[in-house]
């Protein structure tokens, strides 16, 4: 059942990025992806519902902004001035930014189900939600409140070792539960790429992602390699948004993003 006229009704795609692991990058992988839709010259919106751990106002540099009401919710916040890329995350909402969210199940829920209600975005092309870590209560919440605007799909995330490809692996089978299409699998932290001589060294090891794919019967989106300049530029707050063309994970990431371009256009073909 939808609501007559839905702040969702002009968003054409919503993609989830997801994975069973903290640490291995969701939070980067989704503003690097939305990066690179808004480079192939699409409008893209990051839902962040990683309510502990909101990551991604402050790798925009727009952490001090305040979220304002409007008729139809609250406006997220836009990161440039042609509004290409907007935010919304719990990080706006926070008196101050040191202040933990200590809440129990139900509240963090409501939250979302207000997330995925009350946010104006207008018309996008792509909402990209970043969610936390695991298989649990806020990805149910996330999935079912999303499930009547038909998601895309999953980008799962994983790093190339073992124990990392394991835990994403359930949340494969949390995909299947939910009846949520895998689009596949992106292998983050693939290798490290020297800024001195541009050798590539696998930190970890190599090839868990692909092979995860492979065994699960899902898309291999591609490796995205460690690049510390990158890296650099969000811890210092530096134009994070100018710096990510000339970065080695660039063409990693335009080809994963021109991948879900090309699936949305057979999808709506």
């Amino acid at each position: 059942f939808l609501p007559e006229r839905s702040n969702l009704t002009g968003v054409r795609h919503i993609l989830l990025v997801l994975s069973g692991k903290g640490g291995v990058g969701k939070s980067t992988i989704s503003t690097e992806l939305a990066l690179s839709l808004r480079h192939s010259g699409k409008k893209v919106g990051i839902l962040d519902v990683d309510l502990c751990g909101p990551s991604i106002p402050r790798m925009f540099r727009v952490q001090d902004n305040d979220v304002h009401q409007c008729d139809s919710g609250w406006v997220p916040v836009f990161v440039d001035q042609d509004k290409s890329i907007s935010l919304m995350s719990i990080g706006f909402l926070l008196e101050k930014p040191d202040d933990a969210v200590v809440w129990r199940g139900p509240k963090k829920n409501a939250l979302i189900k207000q997330f995925v209600a009350d946010v104006a975005w207008g018309d996008l092309d792509f909402l990209i939600v970043d969610t936390p870590p695991g298989t649990s209560d806020e990805h149910i919440s996330t999935v079912e409140a999303l499930r009547p605007y038909k998601p895309l799909g999953a980008v799962l995330v994983t790093t190339p070792q073992a124990v990392s490809v394991g835990d994403v692996r359930r949340e494969l089978t949390f995909c299947k539960k939910m009846g949520l299409r895998v689009l596949g699998i992106v292998e983050n932290m693939s290798g490290f790429v020297c800024p001195h001589c541009s050798e590539c060294t696998n930190i970890f090891s190599k090839g868990g992602g692909e092979e995860l794919a492979k065994h699960a019967g899902v898309p291999f989106l591609g490796c995205v390699p460690l690049d510390p300049q990158l890296s650099q530029s969000l811890e210092e707050g530096r134009d994070f948004i100018q710096e990510f063309p000339k970065s080695s994970a660039f063409p990693a990431l335009t080809h994963i993003a021109q991948q879900i371009l090309d699936g949305t256009s057979q999808r709506s073909s």
